[in-house]
């Protein structure tokens, strides 16, 4: 009985996690070196195909196919 008791609680914990990082978890950023500006990078998401520029290490950070295209 405690075994199915821990895997309820394990399983709603999961839940909780994985809806809280549901919105970032759906854009795949890739580098596409050849738009770069300067220190800007330019990200294209594979998911969405947004694009998006960083000065920042890395990709960035959440989705942008909210933003409007330029």
């Amino acid at each position: 009985m405690h075994i199915v008791i821990g895997l309820i609680i394990a399983f709603v914990i999961v839940a909780i996690f994985a809806r809280r990082k549901r919105g970032m978890r759906l854009c795949r950023w890739r580098a596409d070196r050849t738009g770069d500006r300067g220190a800007l990078r330019k990200y294209r998401c594979a998911a969405c195909g947004a694009e998006a520029f960083t000065a920042s290490d890395g990709p960035p950070q959440g989705c942008k196919s909210h933003l409007p295209k330029v």
